[in-house]
């Protein structure tokens, strides 16, 4: 345990001295929710794969992992899809108008975009960002709890506490600079695990070999792309789904905030290249690290969410437990932290800015100094951050998985905001009436195809097999290119230089 509590406590001391070093260079707005516009590629894209990964990565994909095979690697292929589009095809012209719009925020580059004076957008897409990232994060939150019980056994809420505090202290001093200081230090450590821990299983198992055998023998179906009946509609639906994962990085506000952040154009080459490699060697990882769990810590006839627990999300920390050394565990504690605090801190920070920059000091003060935001963007990112202790508390309780709970965090913004900044980067012809459109509908039918969609005769189990993203997605690009043709005076206002 001594080794565990020291891994831990180095981690976290760590994380608090970056944020008292990047607090000494808040001096206005910008810096404190765009870095000043200064990150190189490495910090961008380290900081991005970080944040969109979450905890998700290390407890929720490798329990997938365990749990249906294989099949799991649909959402690498995915991932490393969506990836690499947002950086090759959307980050440069992303990043040249936000530069020439001098743009901090997302709501800021959409309002600019589209020459709204009224301010409807930037309300409509700051609500929507408050709401569903407050989701979003308490699922994190709720991470880090079932992380501190695995991992050391602590309490659930004891677990919360702690991890809550350290990202509330560093978060709030140092703003978005921290966060992306951090997101390197922490996506450098889970890199570094999702890639190793399964090399070191396969070697103690003596070979891929004998890890394909043990499959084999546990259920054939876990080392091929189907299910145990074969292609059925169901598992085709939810392969498909598996691979649109991707979609969410299209425009994610959390994602593009760095790409608005890169200090020059030229930068967008090399931080593809290394956003792209690190994608697809730790979501390669994550299944490979589930698959060999199950080989390594199960029998045949033993049901895996009894060995793992709920969405075999204890795969990774049981899988630590079994082939490491003490001394050792506890730095990969510290990765499985760094997975859900990357992205707790950019989320919150985010929340913050849709709430300071773009209603307080935008709408409500629009005379409000720089200077004066860096103190209320700090109450702000405090106060949303326990909005979303609340939920967590509420919400949740310890043995769930929280898969689903990230990834409806994640459908939410993603709906939200991807068909919006898709066709904003891609057609002239997209209009303000038809971005408020988009969003207002993926805002809507993501917890419609959760919640209800499901209950809905005779097709409600095709539509839980697909997930609410894809649908959510596609009616909400549909709303923004139906609004937009009707939208006359929308096109005169918009900004077609692009």
């Amino acid at each position: 345990m001594f080794w565990k509590i020291l891994g831990l406590v180095i981690y976290l001391i760590v994380l608090l001295v970056i944020g008292a070093v990047a607090s000494r260079r808040m001096k206005n707005v910008s810096d404190y929710y765009a870095a000043g516009k200064s990150l190189n590629f490495w910090a961008v894209a380290f900081s991005s794969r970080a944040t969109g990964e979450s905890g998700w990565l290390l407890l929720g994909l490798t329990g997938l992992g365990a749990m249906i095979g294989a099949r799991a690697f649909f959402v690498v292929g995915g991932e490393v899809l969506g990836v690499g589009l947002a950086w090759m095809v959307m980050s440069r012209r992303f990043h040249r108008l936000t530069t020439k719009y001098e743009s901090i925020t997302i709501p800021d580059y959409l309002e600019s975009r589209f020459g709204d004076t009224s301010h409807k957008i930037r309300l409509v897409a700051a609500g929507a960002l408050s709401v569903f990232v407050t989701i979003y994060v308490a699922a994190q939150i709720f991470a880090t709890g079932q992380a501190f019980t695995d991992f050391l056994g602590w309490n659930y809420y004891v677990g919360i506490a702690v991890g809550f505090a350290v990202v509330m202290a560093y978060s709030i001093s140092g703003g978005f600079l921290a966060v992306v200081w951090s997101d390197i230090f922490q996506g450098a450590l889970m890199f570094f695990g999702l890639v190793t821990l399964p090399i070191i299983g396969i070697i103690h198992a003596g070979g891929w070999g004998e890890v394909s055998t043990a499959l084999t023998a546990i259920d054939p179906t876990l080392l091929t792309f189907a299910g145990p009946d074969g292609w059925t509609p169901k598992i085709i639906l939810g392969t498909l789904s598996f691979a649109l994962i991707g979609v969410g990085f299209l425009g994610s506000p959390q994602i593009f905030v760095r790409f608005l952040a890169l200090r020059d154009e030229s930068e967008i080459g090399k931080g593809t290249a290394v956003a792209v490699a690190f994608t697809l060697f730790a979501d390669f990882g994550a299944v490979l690290t589930g698959m060999v769990g199950r080989a390594l810590l199960t029998k045949p006839g033993v049901d895996v969410e009894a060995a793992f627990g709920a969405g075999g999300e204890s795969v990774f920390p049981m899988l630590v437990d079994n082939l490491l050394p003490a001394m050792l565990i506890g730095l990969f504690i510290a990765i499985v932290l760094s997975a859900i605090m990357s992205t707790v801190d950019s989320l919150l920070v985010l929340a913050s800015s849709a709430v300071v920059r773009d209603v307080y000091q935008k709408v409500l003060h629009p005379d409000a100094s720089d200077e004066s935001m860096v103190s209320k963007g700090r109450v702000a990112t405090f106060a949303l951050a326990m909005i979303a202790l609340v939920i967590a508390l509420i919400a949740t309780s310890p043995g769930q998985t929280v898969f689903w709970f990230v990834v409806f965090g994640w459908s939410g913004i993603s709906a939200t905001f991807c068909p919006t900044m898709i066709l904003s980067l891609s057609w002239r012809g997209f209009t303000g009436r038809g971005a408020i459109a988009a969003m207002i509908t993926g805002f809507l039918c993501v917890p419609f195809f959760k919640f209800g969609a499901p209950h809905i005769p005779n097709i409600g189990e095709y539509l839980v097999a697909i997930g609410e993203l894809p649908p959510s997605f596609v009616l909400s690009a549909i709303a923004g290119v139906l609004f937009s043709i009707t939208d006359t005076k929308g096109r005169e206002a918009a900004d077609v230089s692009f």
